[in-house]
């Protein structure tokens, strides 16, 4: 489990074919606070890796052929990087499983103030878990929805987001990595459900307040 606020930076440095997938060589920019171990899950542009063997400060995760499907780690370069989150630790993002659900797609930066607005095409079968004011991992990174359209929603970077992640950098018509918030996920699931939660929305529950 992570927060979705990345530490760091790093370089994929190298893609090795493995049975089933590829083996990833990534190299953070930043020393980790402790050195990273073996076995433990590091989200990698919001993809949770496990740590399989360390040359550090290097280190190599197996990515299978599923994952590379879904995310942008077969040919992105640079990533964002988050250690698994410590039960003691501040929650000061949202709950982000590194469970990726698919791709979106850059389609308009706008600068805003000293910050960034960015807005980006939303896969349809994602479309009903998101919402104004909800939370969604862009590329690993806790944002908040300012707005939905019918397949896009608009985040607004803050000048610490922009130094620390690889959002700064995209381009029109880049794609990300996306995952939508693992609460409203549960809850669509019951709303698909009949019952007392009949007549329920996304929408209405984050109206008031749950979402």
């Amino acid at each position: 489990m992570f927060t979705g606020l990345t530490l760091g930076q790093g370089l994929i440095e190298a893609r090795t074919p493995a049975p089933g997938g590829l083996a990833l060589t990534i190299r953070p920019d930043f020393a980790w606070e402790e050195p990273l171990s073996l076995g433990e899950s590091v989200a990698v542009s919001g993809v949770c890796l496990t740590v399989e063997t360390l040359n550090p400060p290097a280190f190599t995760s197996f990515a299978s052929q599923e994952t590379l499907a879904r995310s942008t780690l077969g040919v992105v370069t640079r990533v964002n990087l988050e250690r698994a989150l410590k039960l003691s630790d501040r929650l000061g993002g949202h709950l982000v499983s590194g469970h990726v659900e698919g791709r979106g797609r850059l389609t308009r930066a706008r600068p805003l103030g000293r910050g960034l607005e960015l807005e980006f095409y939303l896969p349809q079968e994602l479309a009903a878990l998101t919402v104004a004011k909800g939370s969604i991992a862009v590329d690993g990174v806790s944002l908040t929805v300012s707005l939905v359209g019918p397949n896009s929603f608009t985040v607004n970077l803050i000048p610490a987001t922009l130094a620390r992640t690889t959002l700064a950098e995209l381009t029109p018509g880049q794609e990300v990595n996306l995952e939508t918030d693992l609460l409203a996920k549960y809850v669509q699931k019951l709303l698909n459900k009949s019952g007392p939660t009949e007549g329920l929305t996304l929408e209405k529950l984050a109206a008031a307040g749950f979402l």
